[in-house]
């Protein structure tokens, strides 16, 4: 089996640049505001020129949710390295540990909190955050066919099951999101994702 390519240097270089203008706006956002907050304002505090900015990030938006894109297609291999035997649920949960970085690390939970209200409060990146959360349901329910089919119990076209069990895992990811705002600050992201999946699961 062929080892996967390295990233190259200018790949390097743009994740590096995108990391660069992700954690400045983030920290303009928290301080000032998301809607009070520039797309000048950001390119001025990395350095860079605000039509530099608009090259790695479409949109203001796209800062904030942009990466859970590249989540989609890690959550999407990940379901299918999975072990065959292994319940569907607990593959879904390993799959949320992907977003538990982006809170969990150290020194990421005092960005994280006052982020993830940014978007819960305001109406139009919730929309955006929940039209990623979709599509990368949608990746978990190709992952959950294609592992019916590999069991030799493939899914009818019409059967509900595969959406329906990812619908319920990511409405738990939810949850689990206003459950660990809510909780004592030295709660883990990760222990809320636990939490959330223990009481909500396929019979």
């Amino acid at each position: 089996m062929s080892q996967p390519q390295a990233p190259g240097l200018r790949e390097i270089t743009r994740q590096a640049v995108r990391t660069q203008i992700t954690e400045a706006a983030n920290a303009l956002f928290v301080e000032r505001g998301y809607e009070e907050t520039t797309i000048d304002e950001i390119a001025h505090a990395v350095g860079i020129s605000p039509r530099s900015v608009f090259r790695y990030f479409p949109t203001k938006e796209d800062i904030v949710v942009g990466k859970f894109d590249l989540v989609a297609e890690k959550m999407l291999n990940l379901l299918r390295e999975r072990p065959s035997g292994e319940p569907i649920w607990t593959s879904l949960r390993h799959c949320f540990d992907l977003l538990v970085p982006y809170v969990d690390a150290p020194g990421m939970p005092e960005v994280a909190e006052p982020m993830q209200r940014i978007v819960f409060e305001t109406p139009y990146l919730l929309a955006r955050y929940l039209e990623k959360l979709q599509k990368m349901q949608d990746a978990a329910v190709v992952a959950l066919r294609e592992r019916a089919v590999l069991a030799g119990e493939p899914y009818a076209d019409e059967d509900p099951a595969p959406r329906a069990i990812a619908a319920a895992a990511f409405g738990c990811l939810i949850a689990a999101q206003h459950s660990w705002l809510a909780a004592p600050k030295s709660t883990r992201f990760a222990a809320s994702i636990d939490r959330a999946m223990s009481v909500v699961g396929p019979t």
